[in-house]
């Protein structure tokens, strides 16, 4: 990537994110966070310019500079990421660490986040803004929605589908072929080993149906 990357988020996310940027060797511009007590902040030599609506910022974007929407709420990361489309028409780039393998037979969308030791498997499909924790693995021919989240240590098997928003916690286990639903919460440590409903919430092992 030429053109340094103006990251949206300062939390943990965004931390993430500008160690993966500064480990590839990309220029951080800076962060942008709504929350005011972070202005001027500064992580090494990478400042908090402002919030993420501050146009002085925003229209450097496209034309000398990438960006990359780093916070854990979807909902605001979708806000953001339809800002960016349509004000600045273009899309965020990836954050790929540089210990995450990847096969070149994967498909990856834009916008993601793909933390330290992630394995991607051949055919496996990932959209779009998805974030995917350190150590997590996705396996042969698993397919990723937009918007997914998939915690630390966690292992997608073969052939298993994760729909759009859906959240997986830290360390949790899906067997092989079975379909996670839009929105669908699965908490952290759990075994899946049958499809789940969209908007449904599952937890244990196995995992069963919450509330």
């Amino acid at each position: 990537m030429e053109n340094p990357v103006l990251i949206f988020g300062a939390g943990s996310l965004g931390l993430t994110a500008l160690d993966i940027f500064q480990r590839n060797s990309v220029v951080v511009y800076g962060l942008l966070d709504d929350d005011k007590n972070l202005h001027g902040k500064e992580f090494g030599d990478v400042s908090v310019l402002g919030e993420t609506d501050d146009d002085g910022f925003l229209k450097l974007i496209g034309q000398k500079c990438e960006a990359f929407v780093a916070l854990d709420d979807t909902r605001v990361r979708k806000k953001l990421v339809k800002m960016l489309n349509d004000r600045r028409h273009i899309q965020p780039v990836n954050a790929i660490h540089d210990t995450a393998t990847v096969s070149t037979l994967a498909s990856i969308g834009h916008g993601n986040l793909i933390a330290a030791r992630v394995v991607i498997n051949p055919f496996a499909e990932i959209g779009q803004h998805c974030i995917i924790q350190a150590g997590a693995v996705i396996d042969a021919q698993t397919k990723l929605g937009d918007y997914v989240h998939v915690g630390t240590g966690s292992f997608i098997n073969s052939g298993a589908t994760v729909e759009e928003g859906a959240f997986i916690g830290t360390g949790v286990t899906i067997v092989a072929g079975v379909t996670i639903g839009k929105n669908a919460r699965i908490g952290a440590g759990s075994v899946v080993i049958e499809s789940v409903a969209a908007g449904t919430t599952v937890f244990g092992n196995p995992a069963q149906k919450v509330g």
